[in-house]
Parts: structure tokens; C-alpha cells; sequence
């Protein structure tokens, strides 16, 4: 099983991830962590001040554990991703004055916070899911307070269980 967990910054998708990975025994892979233990970078974007994800190098270090099955990727995009990689895509949501004050409090500043709250106003990431992969298989999620993260994990367990008994 694999499933992937995409949305803007701030939306929750570490925490989500890492707990249902917890409660499932999925392996859990941070693709911005991966990138950063492996220098899987190309450049360095000046107006973002962040690094430039080289993504076929990122989906060339994904290739082996994608094979061995049983994970969750987080990522705020998942259109990188082929296609086959994936059983369900879920996408986190959240809303903009939370997601503003979220950000601020990582010290997103400029353009950087205002460009990530208008990716989730104008559903960017959700539209990027919707074109890359089957729309039955993609999901969105709000995420905006503690009730929604343990709704979700729950529902998120749940399918979880009821992959692996359709396939096994």
C-alpha cells in the first residue's frame, strides 16, 4: 500500500503522517527530509531563500523503498510522483487565517508567506493532485484543528485496514 499526503506548508502533513505511520506500521518518508540527507537539491531559489528540489533525483532515491511497499509520502506537491507509485493521494487543507498564522510562526516572511497562503486559497495543490492522478483515488482533508487530525487518522486507519484485507 502506498499513499501519499500533499498540500501547502503548514497544513499538517508531518504530524499526520508520522502518527499514522505509528498507528499502521506504514514507513513514513519526509521527502523534504530525504532531499536534505542526501543534498538532493539543484540550486538555490534567492526569492524563496530555500534550496531547488531536483525531483528525479528525489524520485530516483524513492524507487527502492516504493518497491518494498508500505508507504506514506509527504510532500506539498505529489505531481512529481509517477503516477503507478500510488493507491490514494490525500490532499490536507486548511484554512487561510490558520494557515497564515501558521506559517508566520516558522518565520515565513514576504512573498514566501504570501505565496504559500494564495497556493491554498486558489486550491493549487488540490488541482495538481486532480490532473496527475485518477480523481477517485484523491482525497482532500480539512486540517484545522485537533478534531480533524484524529478524524482523519482515524478514517485514514481504517482504509488502511481495509486495503490490506481487499489485497492480501
Amino acid at each position: 500500500i502506498y499513499c501519499v499526503f500533499a498540500g501547502t506548508p503548514g497544513v499538517g502533513k508531518t504530524t499526520l503522517g508520522k502518527e499514522l505511520s505509528s498507528r499502521t506500521g506504514l514507513t513514513y518518508v519526509n521527502v523534504g527530509d530525504l532531499a536534505q540527507e542526501g543534498q538532493l537539491y539543484d540550486g538555490f531559489d534567492e526569492d524563496y531563500q530555500c534550496p531547488i528540489l531536483d525531483e528525479d533525483r528525489v524520485v530516483d532515491e524513492l524507487e527502492d523503498k516504493m518497491e518494498e511497499g508500505g508507504v506514506i509520502v509527504d510532500y506539498h506537491g505529489c505531481d512529481l510522483f509517477p503516477e503507478r507509485w500510488f493507491h490514494i493521494v490525500f490532499v490536507l487543507r486548511t484554512d487561510n487565517t490558520q494557515l497564515y498564522n501558521r506559517l508566520e510562526a516558522r518565520g515565513y516572511t514576504g512573498k514566501k508567506l504570501q505565496d504559500n497562503v494564495q497556493c491554498e486559497i486558489f486550491q493549487t495543490i488540490l488541482e495538481e493532485a486532480m490532473e496527475a492522478y485518477s480523481e477517485d483515488i484523491v482525497h482532500q482533508l480539512p486540517s484545522n484543528s485537533p478534531e480533524d487530525l484524529e478524524r482523519n487518522l482515524e478514517q485514514m486507519s481504517q482504509w488502511v485496514e481495509q486495503w490490506i484485507k481487499d489485497h492480501n
